[in-house]
């Protein structure tokens, strides 16, 4: 599949007439928790050239590729592709933007080049806003509880789509650095031993082992410690206020750095 996956973003490359400067893996994979048909969830930075930039209309800053979609190579079922031009990618990690934050840390790196994602992630940590990072996934897995887990009955699996955003919150409060992208690890450190994490660790086992894990009844003592921690984390985020020295002018010299050496 790797080959196949650089093979769609050279195509890429081709039929929009861009530059690509890093793809990554970003779903359940890089999560290290795929199932034998997890997708695989491909996200890119690209740039265009000059000329692009210096035009009165602005153009689309994203390329999604779905799979009917025809481009010259076809997309495999499992394939999930999108990216995001460089511009839009720096005003969103200006924010602390967590995904964008969570491909730079990605374990999975199909392609890089050129020196741009070096030194976004130098300059990550000494930009990064706890206060961002807290809210999104506080509302991640608020959103993910109301609409999956609350009924009697579940899809077990979507128990990660609000674990992980809750540990992540969790790894934040504790650390104030950008949570890891690996669930195990956020589970080991965050979660003391005992039946909470006996069952979150069942539940991995069977994910991974490719368990269809749908509709099941709701584990109690992982319902209990979500409702707990969205209520606490809730607070907390209340108090967080935390202002960011600016980075707009890096962010500028980066991106004027980066299209010259992408096209010359």
């Amino acid at each position: 599949m790797r080959d196949h996956i650089l093979n769609v973003l050279e195509t890429i490359e081709k039929d929009y007439n861009i530059k690509i400067l890093f793809a990554c893996e970003s779903g359940s994979r890089a999560w290290g928790i795929p199932s034998q048909d997890s997708d695989y969830d491909v996200r890119f930075i690209y740039i265009h050239q000059k000329d692009w930039y210096l035009s009165i209309d602005p153009g689309r800053d994203v390329i999604e590729i779905p799979k009917h979609d025809p481009i010259s190579i076809p997309i495999d079922e499992l394939l999930d592709v999108s990216g995001w031009e460089l511009a839009k990618a720096l005003r969103l990690f200006r924010k602390s933007n967590p995904p964008l934050l969570e491909w730079l840390r990605s374990g999975i790196v199909y392609y890089q080049a050129g020196t741009a994602i070096d030194k976004l992630r130098d300059l990550s940590g000494s930009i990064y806003s706890a206060a961002s990072g807290i809210h999104h996934y506080l509302n991640m897995a608020k959103g993910n509880y109301r609409d999956y887990l609350q009924g009697a009955s579940v899809k077990i699996k979507k128990y990660f789509y609000v674990l992980r955003p809750i540990l992540a919150a969790n790894w934040i409060e504790k650390y104030n650095t950008i949570p890891p992208m690996e669930f195990k690890e956020l589970v080991e450190d965050i979660l003391p031993n005992g039946v909470l994490k006996e069952e979150v660790m069942i539940l991995l086992k069977r994910k991974i082992a490719g368990d269809e894990l749908d509709l099941e009844p709701r584990i109690e003592a992982i319902n209990h410690f979500i409702e707990e921690e969205i209520s606490r984390l809730e607070a907390y985020a209340k108090t967080l206020n935390v202002k960011i020295e600016d980075p707009t002018e890096q962010l500028n010299q980066l991106f004027r750095e980066t299209l010259e050496e992408a096209w010359r």
